[in-house]
């Protein structure tokens, strides 16, 4: 079977972005929605590790291409999508993967701290949806995934800024999986959980103790990996979820089943 023979899941001929996708589960999910078929467009703020990633991906002949992009920026999201649209006269899937974090104690958060986290990873979610929107229902439906956490269904008291914005993110799913859902949009969303990516791999020196609650907590005893995370995106963006919208799916080694 050929790489991209995928059959109901084959992502052939559809146009793909993926904010943050340069690096971490967002590389993870460019990789596994070009080897289904899709062309993809890496959406980032840093052009030049957008630029190392491009690079590696189409030498080994994946269709990749890059833009720059600030989530939080309007204009900049709007440039973006038309972008894509002049480039390839179509947007039929949308991974909204840009995210951040700031690791403090809710009491030693500043309000900006607050806003700078709720910032990119829910009005960036938010206005990369909406500016799509136009252009899904004009060619007559498309796909939105949007990049949750199982940190949206715990509680973490080191991490309650994004914790809270990505709750935030998985309420905003349900509401246009409902809006949109007359115009054959299909919004859903992953709730990746533990995943090892230049962010969190630190974990493991600075903080013994959460890393090896972590993976007792884990039914399968490890760490995701960032390309796990593809499938689950792969069948929210193809055809064999086309009766699938506002749902939201743990990609988390059973951490979440385990009572």
């Amino acid at each position: 079977m050929a790489e991209n023979d995928y059959g109901v899941f084959s992502l052939n001929n559809k146009v793909a972005v993926v904010t943050g996708g340069n690096g971490g589960i967002g590389l993870g999910i460019v990789k596994g929605l070009a080897r289904a078929g899709a062309k993809v467009v890496i959406a980032s703020r840093n052009q030049v590790k957008t630029e190392r990633a491009v690079e590696e991906l189409t030498r080994n002949s994946l269709q990749v291409s890059g833009l720059t992009v600030d989530v939080t920026d309007e204009a900049s999201v709007i440039a973006m999508v038309d972008s894509v649209i002049k480039k390839f006269d179509h947007l039929d899937i949308l991974v909204n993967n840009s995210g951040t974090g700031i690791r403090k104690l809710p009491e030693d958060s500043t309000l900006q701290e607050w806003r700078q986290v709720f910032s990119v990873n829910f009005e960036g979610t938010f206005l990369c949806c909406q500016k799509a929107y136009p252009y899904m229902v004009k060619q007559g439906g498309g796909k939105i995934i949007n990049v949750g956490s199982m940190a949206s269904v715990f509680g973490n008291d080191w991490l309650a800024s994004y914790s809270a914005s990505k709750g935030a993110v998985t309420q905003l799913t349900k509401s246009l999986a409902v809006a949109w859902a007359k115009d054959n949009i299909q919004v859903n969303a992953i709730l990746p959980g533990w995943v090892y990516t230049t962010l969190t791999a630190p974990l493991k020196d600075q903080h013994r103790e959460r890393y090896d609650h972590i993976i007792s907590r884990t039914p399968m005893g490890r760490w995701g990996e960032p390309e796990e995370m593809a499938g689950c995106v792969v069948f929210l963006a193809s055809n064999a979820s086309n009766y699938v919208t506002g749902t939201l799916i743990p990609v988390d080694g059973g951490f979440s089943a385990k009572g």
